[in-house]
């Protein structure tokens, strides 16, 4: 008796898409044909992070850049497309038929302030590339108070007054946000 590896990942997994399929079943549009033949097509999506981007990298094979769409709407980017059917609609001919075609939308929410026009994007031998510039970090800022004439830094930092010569009172320690 062979020993087999248990893998909850690929339980979760198989039960996620099965349930998928249910809910399609019931609730989703039936495919034109064979409905027991239909696959929905999902393609892999990689996210990473640099230093000064965002990037995000989708598989998406048979397909070329006119396939894809892009659209950025209230920090929500939406990646869809359709990968069409190679084969014919027949009976003979076709022992299996394992690569799922069909329309397909991924979303991703960016964090605020992402410039849209900045946003690249490139497609090489069937991968999509897509760049997004991160936002620039807010920054606090040192904003002066004077209190009765005298100028004091909110970070309690001591400056000159005016004409006086002599250092202005501490005030606290705290720092603002623009």
């Amino acid at each position: 008796m062979a020993l087999i590896r248990w893998e909850p990942a690929r339980e979760v997994n198989s039960l996620q898409s099965e349930m998928n399929r249910l809910f399609n079943t019931f609730f989703g549009e039936a495919p034109a044909g064979d409905a027991a033949n239909f696959r929905r097509w999902v393609p892999a999506m990689d996210l990473m992070e640099t230093d000064d981007h965002f990037v995000l990298r989708a598989d998406l094979p048979g397909l070329n850049e006119d396939d894809v769409s892009i659209e950025l709407e209230d920090n929500v980017l939406t990646v869809s497309g359709e990968r069409k059917s190679e084969h014919e609609e027949r009976r003979e001919g076709y022992h299996r038929v394992e690569r799922a075609s069909g329309r397909f939308s991924r979303t991703l929410t960016l964090p605020e302030g992402v410039n849209p026009d900045a946003i690249d994007a490139s497609f090489d031998r069937g991968v999509l590339e897509v760049r997004i510039p991160k936002p620039e970090e807010r920054k606090p800022r040192r904003v002066s108070i004077s209190v009765g004439g005298k100028q004091t830094a909110i970070d309690g930092q001591e400056t000159q007054a005016a004409g006086n010569g002599q250092p202005d009172q501490q005030v606290g320690t705290e720092t603002a946000q623009s």
